[in-house]
């Protein structure tokens, strides 16, 4: 049954208490007409979030108990279509009220989840050849603001060999919003993708449901056996308005002013990656941005306790260095009998010409391997790091031995002789 209230205690900001029994933290209210959720009990004063903001709620508005807390429709009909951080369709669609699903639900049970052992392709060489993205894993994308995050999200958006991508977009732009929906439009991707999309105008709370509804969708998708791809941008966005929330319930600041359960709150999220045994899986790449480029910020901080690795987006390369995805050994090895190999022989030469650009930079005197070294890495740059390239994994491998074989001798690489002997590039005979 249930509860209406007519009483309202007190208005701050876009928080109302009312002095109410039986209800349960994250229960979902109508405050007049507009949602509201329930954020903090102390006994029987019960503070709600009103989504819309609190402009125009007076002390006599109505206030009605749902019992039961957000939720979102699953269904095929999902596919294709843009949504907002309440479920409300963003796309002039018609609303989906059919099979309706709780969000924030717990991650999944430990002991049916399966060993990741599949390779997600992207076209992208810097994360299919150096740092492989499994099946289930789960990595953030450590970058700053204006490198080009939401440019690489929506092209592996629009390349990974998935059935299904979501999409969860927190505090973004407009015209960042507009960039995904025309790219994954023109690229022919909108027809297996979801999205829930949070704008920086829209209601903060709304920010903070973005993960939850995209990833109990994504949960959905998955146990009805498909290969699922979860995209979220800005996770620092989701962290920020966790603050927020935090201050408004007037919990004690942890580090930088963020709630002391932060870890938990990101984790909670982060952990719904899974390859669930006869059924499909749910894989999770989330955007952190780093205030200040500081990686000890407590939100990618936190998430690097949680994640497998990470990819760092910096001067609109994927960095070979920093980036990191633990579990590429486990799929690496089965791609091509010269990978792992191949992989180990560039990265290592690679550190080398950062070395030797170095001594160039401070006047010291170059050697001819040196010179070698600066013509590898101008090439490595160019051809295989930068974010434009889009070649599939055998390409790239491909093309790692035909820059190699142009700056270098074959016993200069380090690599096995049977390796260069299988796969060394054959110079063509000069009539």
């Amino acid at each position: 049954m249930q509860k209406v209230y007519t009483k309202i205690e007190t208005i701050v900001g876009n928080v109302v208490t009312v002095r109410a029994n039986g209800v349960r933290l994250g229960d979902l209210a109508l405050v007049g007409d507009s949602y509201a959720t329930v954020i903090k009990l102390d006994k029987d004063i019960v503070s709600l979030q009103v989504f819309a903001g609190a402009q125009g709620v007076g002390t006599s508005e109505t206030v009605k108990f749902l019992d039961r807390p957000m939720m979102v429709s699953f269904s095929d009909h999902l596919l294709g279509r843009i949504f907002d951080g309440a479920g409300v369709p963003r796309d002039k669609g018609p609303a989906l009220t059919e099979n309706m699903i709780p969000i924030g639900g717990p991650s999944f049970n430990p002991s049916k989840r399966i060993v990741p052992k599949n390779m997600i392709r992207t076209g992208i060489p810097m994360i299919d050849v150096f740092n492989t993205l499994v099946e289930s894993q789960k990595l953030p994308i450590f970058s700053i603001s204006g490198e080009p995050y939401n440019d690489l999200l929506a092209r592996i958006a629009l390349q990974a060999e998935v059935d299904v991508i979501v999409l969860g977009g927190m505090g973004l732009k407009y015209d960042d919003y507009l960039a995904f929906r025309d790219a994954l439009e023109k690229g022919g991707a909108m027809s297996h993708t979801v999205m829930f999309v949070h704008t920086a105008s829209d209601p903060i709370v709304e920010c903070t449901l973005v993960p939850d509804l995209s990833l109990a969708v994504a949960e959905q998708f998955a146990l009805a056996g498909k290969k699922v791809l979860v995209l979220l941008t800005d996770m620092t966005n989701f962290a920020d308005a966790q603050k927020e929330m935090a201050i408004t319930m007037e919990q004690v600041p942890s580090n930088r002013g963020y709630p002391g359960d932060l870890y938990s709150c990101l984790a909670s999220r982060y952990e719904k990656a899974v390859a669930i045994e006869g059924a499909g899986s749910i894989t999770i790449l989330g955007v952190t941005t780093m205030p200040g480029d500081d990686v000890t910020h407590p939100v990618p901080d936190n998430t690097g306790y949680i994640t497998e690795g990470q990819y760092y987006l910096k001067n609109g390369h994927i960095e070979p260095f920093g980036s990191l995805s633990r579990l590429k050994q486990n799929v690496n090895g089965k791609t091509r009998d010269d990978h792992r190999s191949l992989m180990d022989a560039m990265i290592r030469i690679y550190a080398q010409y950062k070395e030797a650009l170095e001594k160039k930079s401070m006047g010291f005197f170059m050697t001819e391997w040196d010179e070698k070294l600066l013509k590898y890495g101008e090439m490595f740059e160019s051809r295989l790091m930068d974010l434009s390239v889009n070649i599939p994994l055998e390409a790239a491998l491909d093309l790692g031995w035909e820059i190699l074989a142009e700056c270098f001798e074959p016993n200069e690489t380090g690599l096995k002789t049977s390796l260069i002997k299988e796969r060394w590039p054959k110079k063509e005979a000069v009539e």
